[in-house]
């Protein structure tokens, strides 16, 4: 007779897990999760195919890419501010695994990206989401000062500009909600924060205001996503805490080197944005002369509203070759439909697609 397995802790064993379908995509137009489309830069292919095959046998090596991230970025910033992740997501969940503790308050918005919930729940943390207002989808911005002030919460992560709405917060009211709450860390996830301009970096004191991080990725505009690699920066001493829960060698080889090549070729970065900008431009154009419903504002994404069934347009895409991700059951966008914003030729396939599982004119 076969025994039970060990039962982990009560958290654990009630958690749903984030998941994703993210088997079986790519010979398919990804537009699902907002990745870069068309991959990274030349000197990022090169980079990883001069690697020597005896240096797979080695640990990976960090030294220097500290350094990398603050020259990219051009800003006053120190090495000892920047923090190495396995992605973004690792990185998160360091955030919550340092300073979540069962009973503590987690305040953020909703709908927002999913797997900020798994994280706080397996902390036993106590969930606060502040709706997204109106038809579009403005930030709440008195609801979170109120309950930022009325809660104390241990942690408030905001994504900005926020998935899966593209709802924007000014860099400076996010500094000024900082501020007024020092005992609650404030995380901004900036992943998308290439695609409209709103980081808070440029203006940021870690030094008045320690309790502020910022999320960054190579995923969504250097092609990285694949590789895996994140970056948190801060006050040197919030990063060091989200940095010990972590392992000693959790960016492999490959990331790192792809890391350093991206950050050299900014300019690969720059066009692909641009590119993404123009194809955002022509998309929203071809929406609002057929009617659709849609929801564009920051970010590499954007949401429309089939007058057909959502699962029937979402699976007719798919055999159409073309990758969406339907937004069923998530607060206010139920019904909708998230679509990845790739280059012109890349969205004016997927309007030919659309236009015609639901009868209009492409």
């Amino acid at each position: 007779m076969e025994q039970p397995s060990p039962l982990a802790r009560p958290e654990v064993e009630s958690l749903h897990a984030y998941s994703a379908p993210l088997e079986g995509r790519r010979k398919l137009l990804r537009l699902d999760f907002n990745e870069n489309t068309v991959g990274p830069s030349p000197r990022v292919v090169e980079a990883l195919r001069s690697i020597p095959a005896d240096h797979i046998g080695i640990y990976p090596e960090y030294d220097g890419l500290r350094e990398a991230v603050v020259a990219n970025l051009g800003l006053p910033l120190q090495p000892d501010q920047v923090g190495l992740f396995n992605g973004v997501d690792a990185a998160i969940h360091a955030v919550f695994h340092a300073y979540g503790d069962r009973g503590e308050t987690l305040l953020t918005t909703s709908p927002t990206f999913g797997y900020y919930t798994p994280c706080a729940q397996m902390q036993g943390m106590v969930i606060e989401a502040v709706p997204y207002v109106g038809a579009s989808f403005a930030f709440p911005l008195e609801a979170i000062r109120e309950r930022l002030q009325a809660l104390q919460p241990r942690l408030l992560l905001i994504c900005n500009p926020n998935n899966p709405t593209g709802t924007r917060l000014a860099p400076e009211l996010i500094l000024e909600l900082a501020a007024a709450a020092p005992a609650t860390l404030v995380v901004v996830d900036e992943l998308y924060e290439a695609f409209t301009g709103d980081s808070v970096l440029p203006t940021a004191d870690f030094a008045a205001t320690p309790n502020l991080l910022v999320l960054r990725s190579l995923a969504k505009t250097a092609g990285l996503a694949g590789l895996r690699i994140g970056f948190a920066l801060g006050h040197p001493s919030v990063v060091d805490r989200i940095s010990r829960v972590t392992g000693p060698y959790d960016i492999n080889s490959f990331a790192v080197t792809a890391a350093f090549a991206a950050l050299k070729d900014q300019a690969y970065v720059d066009a692909y944005v641009q590119e993404v900008l123009q194809a955002r431009t022509w998309m929203a154009q071809q929406l609002k002369a057929a009617g659709v419903r849609h929801h564009i504002d920051g970010g590499n994404y954007l949401l429309v509203w089939p007058k057909n069934d959502p699962a029937r347009i979402d699976q007719g895409l798919r055999e159409a070759g073309i990758l969406v991700r339907a937004m069923t059951g998530k607060p206010l966008i139920d019904g909708s439909l998230r679509v990845s914003l790739g280059t012109t030729a890349q969205m004016q396939q997927f309007w030919a697609a659309y236009a015609a599982l639901e009868g209009l004119a492409a």
